[in-house]
């Protein structure tokens, strides 16, 4: 029986689809630094909707990405951190943001265009 060849061009389309979300690199860069409650989360992604959070957050956890803790309380409090197969990203995090520190400012600025518009001024 001749071995499978593994298409690593398709792995990567995998591990892509991992992260391809509309949120989903903000919400990981965001779980990289700590442990946010869902309010957080929410008020630290400007645009983002209470719906859309919690579609990407479910994703993320279906994935084995992101851990969601929800503690007995009133009113019910419930937490997400990144789990220790995502903290295996980190090298990958560390790599974009020293290329963007090295390239953002060349980089043109564009409108959001994501999401409803912050309430508030």
């Amino acid at each position: 029986m001749a071995d499978k060849q593994i298409n690593m061009h398709e792995e990567m389309r995998r591990a892509f689809a991992l992260l391809s979300g509309k949120w989903k690199l903000e919400i990981m860069w965001l779980l990289n630094q700590r442990v946010y409650r869902f309010g957080e989360l929410r008020k630290a992604i400007p645009g983002i909707t209470q719906h859309m959070l919690t579609a990407q957050l479910r994703e993320l956890e279906a994935d084995g990405l992101v851990s969601r803790a929800v503690f007995a309380e009133v009113p019910p409090r419930v937490e997400y951190e990144i789990t220790s197969k995502a903290r295996g990203l980190a090298p990958t995090m560390q790599a974009l943001t020293a290329w963007w520190r090295k390239y953002g400012k060349s980089v043109p600025v564009k409108p959001s265009g994501r999401g409803r518009k912050a309430k508030g001024g």
